[in-house]
């Protein structure tokens, strides 16, 4: 029997010829990560087992992004000890306010992941780095702490389900649309610890920003992780960037997919994930015109912070206003996304709108700062997440879209097609 892309990086990193579905077996990494939360507990657990070295310093990454720059004592405390962690074993990847992005958008940039790699991060949304043809799975903060000083981790080998993308999506369609559209479809425990692998023609039409978006969320449908096929386009992204040996890995055409499914890009509409879940998805046409009355916008996070989704929120915002009574808040995921946007001279169309523009933060998307909601508000926001008091109040609502509606959203004051603004 053949095995799927993902079969095939997990066996390659655990030296066997082949694996199969169910199957436990041991494999070696190629970055282990954690933030400022879910670093210092992977760290007191590496202190209490009495452990002297890390695997290897160039394959850790440490990235201060949810609560940074610090938002209380507390969070300072917890990036003060990443801190002297990162600078006791000599961390090179470490990433403080200056430096840093919000992580699912900076290990990509900086070249840290890439095709063929096997990464592990305490952070449900390191399947992100699927996109690139990478094996990526979140993990609590004790397998991180084990990964860190053994630079192995176990794994037990997943089954898959086939998605075959097909056609040129409309203007407006971007890859948020895609895996709101997917979940919906197959709900939120519809690829329970099983990989998400995309096919199909028309993955051309989706930029690298698009699939790091639906990589992203694959952990919204229960997934294991999400993954793309190597292509032109991913070769383009990693070009002079990646710092490691890429390895490209092909399914078999034999591989065994639970369940296979086609997705007719064309005939997608942009789509909406209402309260209280990711599954809960609903296209525009579907919503009643000023049926949802907003209060705040949020673009940004690791699902949708980068420079095609700053620019796809420029393209709405430009020449109109913010509706009064409406917040939006936009964040860049990286310094680098900042100053290309900057520089494009997107921010002067975001201020004059009326939109406030953050450092790169997780902030508002998990109700950490820059951005809580209080009891009663509603906001769409480009997050990956919309659980009952996710960005602040338990009675507060959070809607989920991709930056083309969450820009047009907030120039009409509720939920709203881009193409009608």
């Amino acid at each position: 029997m053949g095995m799927t892309i993902s079969q095939k990086i997990l066996a390659a990193h655990a030296g066997l010829e082949s694996v199969k579905a169910g199957q436990l077996i041991e494999a070696k990494l190629d970055m282990v990560l954690g933030n400022d939360i879910t670093s210092p507990v992977a760290i007191n657990v590496f202190n209490d087992g009495n452990a002297s070295a890390v695997f290897d310093n160039t394959k850790i990454a440490m990235v201060m992004d949810h609560f940074t720059p610090n938002k209380d004592i507390k969070a300072a405390q917890q990036c003060l000890e990443v801190r002297r962690f990162a600078d006791k074993y000599d961390i090179k990847n470490f990433f403080d306010v200056g430096q840093m992005g919000i992580e699912h958008s900076l290990l990509p940039e900086k070249g840290l992941v890439g095709p063929g790699s096997l990464c592990i991060g305490a952070d449900s949304h390191t399947c992100t780095y699927g996109a690139l043809g990478a094996f990526s799975t979140g993990v609590g903060s004790t397998d991180m702490a084990a990964g860190m000083i053994s630079g192995k981790t176990w794994f037990k080998v997943p089954s898959a389900i086939k998605f075959n993308l097909i056609n040129k999506p409309a203007k407006h369609i971007s890859g948020k649309d895609v895996i709101l559209h997917i979940i919906g479809l197959i709900g939120v425990d519809g690829a329970l610890y099983r990989s998400m692998e995309f096919f199909g023609d028309g993955l051309k039409y989706l930029n690298i920003d698009d699939r790091l978006c639906i990589a992203n969320m694959a952990i919204e449908a229960g997934a294991k992780n999400g993954i793309f096929p190597v292509d032109d386009i991913t070769r383009e992204y990693i070009k002079d960037r990646f710092k490691g040996v890429p390895q490209e890995f092909t399914a078999d055409e034999d591989a065994e997919y639970d369940e296979e499914y086609t997705i007719d890009l064309s005939a997608l509409r942009p789509t909406v994930a209402f309260p209280h879940l990711p599954e809960n998805a609903r296209t525009v046409d579907e919503i009643g015109e000023k049926e949802v009355k907003i209060d705040q916008a949020v673009i940004g996070s690791c699902t949708n912070g980068r420079i095609s989704d700053l620019r796809a929120a420029a393209e709405i915002l430009r020449g109109k206003k913010v509706a009064k009574g409406v917040r939006c808040i936009i964040i860049p995921s990286t310094q680098s996304v900042y100053l290309q946007a900057m520089h494009e001279g997107l921010f002067d169309i975001f201020i004059n709108a009326g939109a406030v523009v953050s450092t790169p933060t997780c902030g508002p998307c998990l109700g950490g700062h820059m951005g809580i909601l209080a009891k009663g508000e509603r906001a769409i926001s480009t997050t990956n997440r919309n659980f009952v008091g996710r960005m602040g109040h338990v009675e507060s609502e959070v809607y989920l879209a991709s930056p083309a509606v969450a820009a047009a959203s907030a120039v009409t004051g509720y939920i709203t097609d881009p193409a009608k603004v």
